[in-house]
């Protein structure tokens, strides 16, 4: 995935505050752990395709290259859910800061220390938290597109706070946020601010693929993110669809 320049994305949020059920404050605890686990030291490994001593052939591979496209996907973000905002007739804050950490405990939200193998927003700080380790593999494991899904995502959660979004279940904020990437990434193809490459779309699949629960996990469970078939499902109605698809026009 490459950025261009293009025009802005446009789509307003038809309704914007009308349309969604409102809640105040912030997400329970201001952490969402919506990215593929690795093993600990007890835990069994949750594998995503292809496996960790391979590479995709598309040269992701490089540090360099990984922080290229995350500063592209961050930027990219922001330029997206401004001119959804500036539509429908208010001001967009962007999210505060970005912060890469190595080692769990090196960042904490609220108090509790952040686990390695990770991303997640932080709604206490306003911030994207990633472990920059586990980031750089997942890279080079899946391909670029999916960090660019990972960023989304997680950036969708500091929108559902903007908007004052809350659910009564995990697994409903955490699908709107998976849907939320997709009309983000979709959107800025569609606005030229972004373009696909060979793979991307599969990269997505894959990565989808390697973040669903477990089938055994039930739906209703807190910190449920939904199964990978329908976080897959969630996030391509979001790209073909755009915010109407998510609850949001």
């Amino acid at each position: 995935m490459t950025a261009r320049a293009g025009r802005r994305p446009r789509g307003p949020l038809a309704g914007l505050l009308a349309a969604l059920v409102l809640a105040g404050g912030c997400m329970v605890g201001g952490v969402d752990e919506g990215a593929p686990q690795q093993p600990g030291p007890e835990q069994p490994q949750r594998s995503a395709a292809p496996g960790a001593e391979r590479t995709r052939a598309d040269g992701t591979t490089s540090v360099a290259e990984f922080k290229e496209d995350f500063a592209v996907a961050v930027d990219k973000a922001e330029v997206y859910w401004a001119a959804q905002f500036r539509e429908s007739g208010r001001r967009f804050e962007p999210i505060r800061r970005v912060v890469a950490y190595q080692r769990e405990g090196e960042v904490s939200c609220g108090g509790q220390a952040l686990p390695r193998n990770n991303a997640v927003y932080c709604s206490a700080g306003d911030f994207i938290a990633y472990d920059v380790n586990w980031s750089v593999a997942a890279f080079r494991q899946v391909g670029d597109a999916f960090l660019y899904y990972l960023l989304g995502h997680e950036y969708a959660h500091g929108v559902q706070v903007r908007l004052g979004i809350r659910y009564d279940f995990t697994i409903q904020q955490e699908l709107q946020a998976d849907c939320m990437a997709g009309a983000y990434l979709g959107g800025s193809i569609q606005a030229q601010q972004l373009a696909l490459e060979d793979g991307d779309l599969e990269e997505f699949r894959e990565g989808l693929l390697a973040v669903g629960d477990d089938p055994d996990q039930p739906w209703f469970a807190e910190g449920a993110h939904g199964t990978a078939e329908q976080r897959t499902d969630s996030f391509f109605r979001g790209y073909e669809s755009g915010l109407s698809a998510c609850g949001l026009g």
